[in-house]
């Protein structure tokens, strides 16, 4: 598996330690790159030298992902850092830090099949969402958002006794329900997240032509936000950079 590493700020010299880092860790599992804007995914942790002016405008961004791994180098660190190091960067500590964090993904497939999620070891830093009762389109548009917003490990449920089995196999930390659920009340579907061992960090419903009763109800169980169907980009954003 490939780990795409967000890198900001640091000199010369330090990024050439790290491009040699990346390359040698193409060798080795897990493997990391340098992630830039251009790539099909966002990045899996952030890289960021904290004596740098470009620090400040990367952790006061609204755009950061709040759920992001930080390993920050140099003087203050943030509150918010995963790991914190100091200069001269020990090189190799850092690639340990690195590994506690993603050596397991060598044991996960990580991708946006829908194929059996059942036995899927999901490592520390790897967050993982479920859609329940959404066509093909609407599941497709979700899974980008997602993408986007740092989940990659998504599993589709076309309908609630789906939704249930998966549930049973796995913890998701987002799970987005559609009222559109033929074979089950979708409400209660959401009321039954509640009483899972380890329930989801955050659930979202999704409903076309929402009325107040629909908005007030996902408020009472404790939704985290109610998506309205067409999709509106900015609210998908919205909702899904707070789960």
């Amino acid at each position: 598996m490939n780990i795409w590493v967000k890198v900001v700020g640091f000199t010369d010299v330090e990024r050439h330690s790290l491009n040699t880092l990346f390359r040698l860790s193409v060798r080795r599992s897990p493997c990391y790159s340098l992630w830039t804007p251009e790539q099909p995914s966002q990045p899996h942790v952030a890289l960021i030298d904290v004596d740098c002016y470009e620090a400040g405008l990367e952790l006061a961004s609204p755009t950061l992902n709040p759920h992001l791994k930080l390993i920050c180098v140099g003087n203050d660190p943030p509150a918010q850092a995963w790991r914190t190091f100091s200069r001269p960067v020990d090189w190799h500590a850092l690639v340990r830090a690195l590994d506690s964090l993603f050596a397991s993904l060598g044991e996960v497939d990580i991708d946006l099949d829908l194929g059996d999620s059942q036995d899927k070891v999901v490592p520390p830093g790897v967050r993982v969402a479920l859609l329940a009762g959404f066509p093909v389109e609407q599941g497709l548009y979700l899974r980008a958002r997602l993408a986007l917003a740092g989940m990659t490990d998504v599993d589709d449920a076309p309908n609630g006794q789906s939704a249930t089995s998966f549930l049973a196999r796995r913890h998701y930390d987002l799970v987005i329900v559609s009222t559109a659920l033929a074979d089950v009340n979708p409400w209660s579907l959401v009321r039954s997240l509640e009483v899972l061992m380890a329930p989801p960090q955050s659930v979202i419903v999704a409903s076309r032509a929402p009325t107040w009763a629909t908005i007030e109800q996902a408020d009472q169980l404790g939704c985290l936000g109610l998506l309205e169907i067409p999709f509106n980009p900015q609210q998908v954003a919205s909702l899904l950079n707070r789960a």
